[in-house]
């Protein structure tokens, strides 16, 4: 992104400001040129963040893309300075620039192969294996790199609701997967640390070893 650009759609918001919320229309996407921006989803238990995006990242494009409600909200956490950009500035950049095209290509394309990831774990039958691959996907997708391991923010009911299980199921797993120390308690709640994605995905292994030799 170029100076150019910032000047002409460029605006600075400081942390704490919501650049949209859940729920709300949207006519305006937001590109980080620097900063940070959380993005929560209301649950029963009130906002939960489910990423942290920095520079050059994209935010709010499927509102102006597909005239759908915000699915989430987004604040900034640390001072930022964003291209804000309608559906017809969008459309002309995305005619002029192929780096941008490009760019927002890929991501929508990320977004559809979560979304496939998601479904592939929906078709397991194992809930155990649900769970294990639904941290995966979490810790790949969302998690933040840490000291101790991949920092995810997911509480045992979410988790549960999205991979077809129930929230005692879950927490039995992650007992079992903390004996193991796969992963740590973290100090905020709501918060789990995969410290060691490689063994998550050895006891998934584990567990399906005996469906393998029931299909040979």
């Amino acid at each position: 992104m170029t100076d150019a650009l910032f000047v002409r759609f460029g605006r600075e918001f400081h942390s704490g400001e919501v650049l949209f919320r859940e729920g709300e229309t949207g006519e305006e996407m937001f590109v980080i040129q620097s900063g940070a921006v959380v993005i929560t989803k209301h649950t029963t238990d009130g906002e939960r963040p489910i990423a942290t995006l920095g520079r050059g990242e994209f935010l709010g494009e499927m509102a102006i893309l597909n005239g759908k409600p915000r699915s989430a909200t987004a604040t900034v956490t640390e001072d930022a300075r964003c291209l804000v950009l309608d559906k017809k500035t969008l459309e002309m950049m995305i005619a002029k620039n192929t780096e941008i095209a490009m760019r927002l290509i890929k991501k929508l394309a990320a977004r559809l192969d979560a979304a496939d990831t998601l479904v592939q774990i929906l078709l397991n039958p194992d809930p155990q294996a649900r769970v294990l691959l639904g941290l995966k996907r979490h810790a790949e997708s969302y998690g933040q790199h840490t000291a101790d391991g991949i920092r995810v923010n997911l509480e045992p009911a979410e988790l549960a609701l999205e991979v077809g299980t129930q929230p005692e199921q879950v927490q039995e797993v992650l007992t079992r997967l903390r004996r193991l120390r796969i992963i740590l308690d973290a100090a905020d709640e709501g918060t789990i640390v995969i410290a060691d994605v490689q063994r998550l995905l050895e006891f998934l292994e584990f567990l399906e070893m005996p469906k393998k030799f029931e299909a040979t």
